[in-house]
């Protein structure tokens, strides 16, 4: 048997592989050896723009009560927003030093349709320096429309309705971590804006069934993805005068910082993760094993690490999936989130899609990260699917795809102990062989060691 470290971190032990598993992992990228003069030096020195301070100045002259908003990720992100790597103070000292008051400053937390933030954890995210400044630091609201407004309409017909804090500012940024997306083929630059700081009817079309289902809109594809040209016109319809975009490493350890130009900057940090994101693996496997990374808090954001294991997992295979499911709120995901995955739960991942392609169906927000587990289905039968996240209850599986992997524990465990993960995939394992009626060495194994971040490729 093999160990290789626990994904979740300091507090859980080891997990314990099989010796002949194929444990696929991304390279180390280089890490900025100075980050913080990176981050000031990406301001001043930025892709495809002028200089943040020169835009703000230019702000402050054509209008002298010019305020500004910049766009933050939530805390489903691990974007670096504190502490001496931080780039969101920098970005606030720039525009104080370029004449804006901290009181014309606000921070907009890009929740999408995630639920808001709660002081607690914004306080837990932001530089704490940020709050004594004065800077105000608020949550968007996709169901408020008194906090809507419409900047245009899409070619697609998406009307795009923006956060008016955002659509109001003089002037406008948008930050955030460019990493494989699974729709949108990366995260970062224009997915701030759309879905960001959207309001709801305005991921009718985004997040629809018909983007949702293209071939394109998969992880990596930014040429002819749909997903990202919808997401791109929106954002270019509300405006973005600067982005700040970084990419990390496994550590969470800043590897490259993207300032500038909504797309030529982000376009140059989806080129820098793709050459590491991408991860070679002998051939599709009977077995995937995955877990749900730092994004994992819940059962919708466990979708990405299911779906990014497509490119490893044979027809018929099985999945095992563990998560860490941390979120202070639904473990599972938002009411609208549980109403679809049951659905898809009662009656299999075709019957699935045709309901949301039908003329009477009614756009469930959400409904998109629930076919997001339709392809997964489409792959393997939904009872080749095992999870184990502490924080699921079992009682909550009546309403999940898949199998409970603490229905294969003995009464006595202890789930608070350090070698839970461990022993949840070694039943898993366990119950695989006995249902293919093979030993466990019999199976081919894979185990993408960094989860939803990793894309693994067929070698050729």
């Amino acid at each position: 048997m093999q160990k290789v470290p626990n994904p979740f971190g300091k507090g859980y032990g080891s997990l314990v592989l099989p010796d002949h598993t194929f444990i696929a992992h991304m390279e180390s990228p280089e890490v900025l050896a100075d980050a913080a003069s990176q981050i000031k030096n990406s301001l001043e020195h930025p892709i495809g723009s002028e200089s943040l301070k020169s835009i703000a100045l230019a702000k402050k002259r054509a209008k002298r009560d010019a305020d500004a908003c910049i766009v933050v990720s939530d805390n489903t992100r691990p974007v670096p927003y504190k502490g001496e790597c931080g780039i969101l103070l920098p970005i606030i000292e720039t525009l104080i030093d370029a004449g804006f008051k901290a009181e014309e400053i606000t921070v907009l937390v890009a929740t999408g349709m995630h639920r808001p933030m709660s002081r607690k954890e914004l306080e837990q995210m932001i530089d704490k320096r940020v709050f004594s400044l004065g800077v105000r630091v608020i949550n968007h609201e996709p169901k408020n429309e008194e906090r809507l407004c419409l900047v245009g309409v899409t070619k697609r017909g998406t009307r795009a309705m923006i956060d008016t804090v955002y659509a109001s500012a003089s002037l406008k940024i948008a930050t955030g971590l460019v990493e494989s997306h699974f729709m949108a083929g990366a995260s970062g630059g224009r997915k701030a804006i759309c879905p960001g700081v959207i309001g709801e009817e305005s991921t009718y079309i985004f997040h629809g069934p018909a983007l949702m289902d293209d071939e394109n809109s998969r992880d990596l594809v930014i040429e002819g993805n749909p997903v990202h040209e919808e997401s791109l016109e929106v954002a270019k319809l509300a405006g973005v005068d600067f982005i700040v975009n970084v990419t990390l490493d496994h550590s969470f350890r800043i590897t490259g910082v993207f300032s500038g130009d909504l797309e030529k900057a982000h376009l140059a940090a989806v080129e820098n993760i793709r050459k590491v994101v991408q991860v070679e693996v002998p051939g599709k496997a009977d077995v995937v094993i995955t877990h749900g990374g730092f994004v994992g808090i819940n059962h919708y954001q466990t979708a990405k690490c299911a779906v990014a294991s497509l490119g490893a997992l044979k027809k018929d295979g099985y999945l095992i999936a563990i998560a860490d499911a941390t979120d202070s709120g639904h473990v599972i995901g938002s009411a609208n989130y549980r109403t679809a995955l049951a659905l898809l739960s009662l009656v299999g991942s075709d019957a699935f899609v045709r309901l949301l392609n039908s003329p009477d169906w009614v756009f469930l927000p959400e409904q998109w990260q629930v076919q997001q587990w339709a392809k997964v289905f489409r792959r393997i039968p939904m009872d080749r699917f095992y999870l184990y996240s502490p924080q699921i209850r079992h009682e909550y599986y009546h309403l999940l795809p898949g199998n409970d992997i603490r229905e294969l524990f003995d009464e006595d465990v202890d789930e608070g102990s350090a070698d839970i993960f461990a022993l949840a995939v070694e039943k898993a394992l366990e119950d695989i062989a006995r249902r293919e009626k093979k030993s466990v060495d019999e199976l081919s194994i894979i185990y993408l060691a960094d989860g939803p971040y990793e894309i693994p490729v067929e070698r050729k």
